[in-house]
């Protein structure tokens, strides 16, 4: 990068990142005073009130890409990535509402708590391993982001700030278990948040906009502008298929993501868990708006200026280095620190829970509560060490888009869950088959694996978005038309769903021991979706 986009005083990035974790180890020490039991350590009591769940919940989302990556799709893609980013936004509030708060009313740790008492024991070492996979590949993301953010910002080697990054930032987390990384998560969406917005105002102002006092809205007199330097800025640059397939790809797949689900959890009340949701939606509408109006201001400043940005996912630190003062720079730059540090933690809360509650559960169902919260912590530390080894040298298929992970999980994990919660018919076997077969078929028909077969091509394939048009549609219906077939098969009768099965259904969504054999049981609506299903798994094998 040119040197005229670095910090000219390091030391002042130095302070604000010092300053940062030591307010986060103090959260985590505070924290880990409060924790005395497994649901304490992965559900932090199920204590956390709306607001701090919902700010929890945003920077749990947001992630180093808020500030590096999507600012660079922005740069890439312009007006048609808000598609993209509403696609993936509502996740969130889909993943409440259709079974977030079932799953609170059980005290849910993971959602693969769930799997376990609605399929069984190899059912959940199924879903764990698609989930502690992708959980993998977002952490190792993130640790790579982070490492090369302290690189720019200490002018030091990648290993070194790898190295510095990883171990400062495995340490609160570990610290503080679930308490600490809901508080942290809270206080860091508000870093992140101040971040991107306050600084932007000065930067739209030095740009001439008249809106500069309210970023998100600041560029709209800049439009004519900008329409005279990129008149394609705001087309629509693509078919309809393109941005149907944000559905499957960006959607429903963050639908199953452990560590967000697991915000859920936490809440105080099933009540308070829907009304988090709002408070995301209004700190997340915060955050993006001023992240796409930080896109907007990258390509009129390359625009207008003649200075090429080289490295388009450095857009916002660009930006703050050239117009703000080097303080300024440096508290956006923590800012963008803080977007990784909050993903992190979820996404080793999330490995921590999966292999210290649920794969525990099935190796070791007796194992008493304290030896299990000790081995979460070794769990929890464990993972952040393997991310950051595999950081130095990151193998290829880990490294692929996380966009593309999205995928995988929506076509894996996704079904087995909403069907599972929604559907008494759903099958143990059926959905194994399915989640197994479909997913392996994702990873084959994907670019990032074996280049000669893929489906689709260009961006739509590397976002994993055509590759989901195959998948997801096939693995619901299969998992339907298989569930229907299996529980009418008197050979496979150790696979039906059992009494204690359906119930568990009525039971999280409320009924209480009110059990009725027909509720969630019809047939009509699950081959109304197969049939959905099909439509869109045809059009989705038809030429891109």
């Amino acid at each position: 990068m040119p040197q005229e986009y670095a910090l000219s005083n390091i030391w002042v990035g130095v302070g604000v990142v010092m300053a940062l974790f030591a307010i986060f180890y103090y959260v985590g020490w505070v924290a880990s005073r409060k924790t005395a039991s497994d649901a304490d350590f992965y559900a932090a009591g199920f204590s956390i009130g709306p607001v701090t769940n919902g700010l929890g919940m945003a920077a749990t989302w947001a992630s180093l890409a808020t500030f590096l990556g999507v600012i660079a799709l922005i740069q890439k893609l312009q007006v048609p990535f808000v598609y993209l980013w509403i696609q993936w936004a509502i996740s969130i509030p889909l993943l409440t509402l259709l079974y977030g708060t079932s799953l609170r009313r059980m005290k849910a740790f993971t959602p693969a708590t769930f799997i376990k008492a609605r399929y069984g024991n190899t059912a959940t070492i199924v879903i764990v391993c698609w989930m502690m996979l992708i959980m993998v590949m977002y952490a190792l993301g993130q640790m790579i982001g982070l490492g090369r953010a302290f690189e720019l910002l200490f002018g030091v080697p990648y290993n070194t700030a790898l190295i510095v990054a990883g171990l400062a930032t495995v340490g609160f987390i570990t610290l503080g278990g679930m308490y600490g990384a809901s508080y942290n998560a809270a206080f860091q969406m508000v870093v992140m948040t101040v971040a991107m917005i306050v600084p932007m105002g000065a930067i739209m102002k030095a740009m001439g906009s008249s809106g500069w006092w309210f970023p998100p809205l600041a560029y709209g007199d800049m439009v004519p502008s900008m329409l005279e330097k990129i008149p394609t800025f705001f087309d629509m640059k693509y078919d309809f298929r393109w941005y149907f397939a944000l559905i499957p790809a960006f959607t429903l797949g963050p639908v199953a993501l452990p560590h967000l689900a697991m915000r859920v959890f936490t809440s105080s009340s099933v009540k308070n868990a829907r009304w988090a949701v709002v408070w995301f939606a209004l700190f997340l509408g915060l955050l993006f708006t001023g992240t796409y109006v930080a896109g907007f201001a990258g390509n009129y400043f390359a625009a207008t200026t003649g200075r090429e940005i080289v490295k388009p996912d450095q857009t916002v630190l660009i930006l703050n280095v050239f117009y703000n003062p080097t303080l300024v720079a440096a508290f956006v730059m923590g800012g963008a620190l803080a977007a990784g540090l909050s993903t992190i933690g979820g996404n080793l809360m999330a490995i921590a829970g999966l292999v210290g509650n649920d794969l525990l559960g099935v190796i070791a169902p007796e194992m008493e509560t304290r030896r299990k919260v000790r081995l979460g912590y070794v769990a929890l530390a464990a993972g952040g060490i393997i991310a950051i080894l595999l950081a130095f040298k990151p193998p290829k298929f880990l490294v692929t888009s996380i966009l593309w992970a999205f995928g995988l999980l929506a076509t894996t994990a996704t079904p087995a869950i909403l069907l599972g919660v929604w559907w008494k018919e759903a099958n143990k076997l059926a959905m194994m088959i399915s989640s197994i077969v479909c997913g392996i078929l994702f990873i084959i028909i994907s670019p990032h694996v074996l280049p000669s077969i893929v489906v689709g091509k260009g961006l739509v394939a590397a976002l994993g978005m055509s590759g989901g048009m195959v998948t997801i549609p096939l693995s619901f219906a299969s998992f339907i038309l298989l569930s229907l077939a299996f529980n009418r098969i008197d050979a496979l009768s150790a696979y039906r769903p059992t009494l204690e099965d359906k119930q568990v259904i009525d039971r999280i969504h409320g009924w209480g021991l009110a059990y009725e054999e027909k509720r969630y049981n019809g047939v009509l609506w699950p081959l109304v979706i197969v049939g959905l299903c099909v439509a869109v798994f045809f059009w989705g094998l038809q030429p891109w």
